[in-house]
């Protein structure tokens, strides 16, 4: 009988690539999947056609204080994520996403033991790390859930992590052991393009954002891609003033410049608010949202990409640059402690610490364009030569985990 696993997720599926993809290596290792969380954006590309998808009732946003309302929404997610496993038949394994922590890893926990199951935890990064972002590190709940994720993380059968920082921190401050998974490159993305195809993607998502068409022209503007969540763990104002920087040097040998940021978030209308009161002479951004099959033709037709990640944690890296790698795509990355895991500055990319830094980086890259910056070929080559796609990897480090 094959064994059935249940993807815990408890966020968005379609925006939670890294469980999508561990669904689409199970599935293709002959394990029959069943995907628990919110179908909120319905996915519109085919990497799960087999995979059942159970929607897991949301809780109601209630106008009452901070601390009931945290309390009302782990009761509520508690009941329905429960119900929703009981319900929808046995697992043999739960492979469940962390953050979010409460009360999802002890729900988890819970049903295993009950139902004799595997109990596996992959830990993106700390949920309280980001709790405290929005109420500080004090504040009494990111207390709460920073025991609550030690002592019931303690608990699982097995642990999956993202990076050897937070494999290390793991073991040292909680004395739980993992194995790292990297990040790599999904089964959706494409690393190159026809000319034919690149035309008629710019023709289709010029009909909704007409600045689209000038990447037409033969004389079209570099093309810049930054996707952020627009929280506040990617500080857009760096990127907003290298912009300014580059748009304010008189030169000839650099080009106009087509910005695209893609993403939805909470300050995403203050920052498009900042950007109409510039006046551009030779940059132009556009915010625009993409469907899920259009966001992988952008990258491989992008010429350059900038990550303005910062981990809230400090150890775990970002999907985002994953994807860019997985389309060949340079990248210009705000540094911090892990990040060199992924990006070797120099080797695949730049690494920036301000927005005058940034700004350096991309005129140089874009030096003379469309006559590509030596750096940036050598960057492209060594993405393509060094490139490991993620079922290789998740068969030679978490296949074994999972069925041992």
């Amino acid at each position: 009988m094959n064994k059935t696993v249940g993807v815990v997720v408890l966020g968005d599926i379609a925006r939670s690539p890294r469980m999508n993809y561990h669904s689409f290596s199970l599935m293709k290792e002959g394990f029959k999947v069943k995907v628990l969380g919110y179908d909120d954006t319905k996915m519109s590309n085919n990497l799960l056609n087999g995979v059942e998808i159970i929607d897991v009732k949301q809780s109601p946003n209630l106008s009452i204080p901070r601390i009931l309302q945290f309390i009302f929404k782990v009761l509520w997610n508690a009941i329905f994520l429960f119900y929703a496993l009981v319900k929808n038949g046995r697992f043999h394994i739960l492979l469940v996403q962390n953050p979010p922590a409460i009360p999802t890893l002890l729900v988890c926990w819970f049903y295993c033991k009950l139902f004799r199951a595997k109990f596996i935890i992959d830990w993106h990064n700390y949920a309280y790390s980001i709790l405290a972002l929005s109420v500080g590190s004090n504040h009494i709940l990111v207390r709460i859930s920073q025991f609550f994720e030690k002592h019931v993380g303690r608990l699982a059968d097995d642990n999956l992590c993202v990076t050897r920082a937070m494999k290390n921190d793991l073991r040292v401050k909680w004395k739980i052991n993992s194995t790292t998974l990297y990040d790599k490159p999904g089964p959706k993305m494409i690393s190159e393009i026809s000319q034919k195809d690149r035309i008629d993607f710019f023709e289709k998502v010029s009909a909704e954002y007409i600045e689209f068409k000038l990447l037409l022209n033969n004389k079209r503007p570099a093309l810049l891609v930054s996707s952020t969540s627009w929280t506040e763990d990617e500080d857009f104002s760096i990127l907003l003033d290298a912009l300014i920087d580059y748009d304010k040097t008189k030169t000839d040998e650099l080009p106009s410049l087509l910005c695209v940021i893609t993403g939805k978030g909470p300050l995403q209308c203050h920052y498009r608010s900042e950007i109409v009161k510039i006046q551009w002479n030779k940059v132009k951004i556009i915010t625009p949202w993409l469907a899920a099959n259009d966001y992988p033709r952008l990258l491989v037709c992008a010429d350059l990409g900038v990550c303005l990640h910062t981990s809230s944690s400090g150890l775990d890296l970002p999907m985002k640059i994953v994807d860019m790698f997985g389309s060949s795509l340079p990248v210009l990355a705000y540094n911090y402690p892990c990040l060199s895991e992924l990006v070797r500055h120099g080797e695949n990319g730049l690494v920036f610490e301000n927005s005058a830094q940034l700004a350096e980086q991309i005129k140089n890259m874009f030096l003379n364009f469309p006559q590509e910056q030596p750096q940036l070929v050598k960057f492209r080559d060594n993405i393509c030569n060094s490139q490991v796609d993620w079922h290789t990897n998740w068969k030679e480090n978490a296949l074994p985990l999972i069925t041992r």
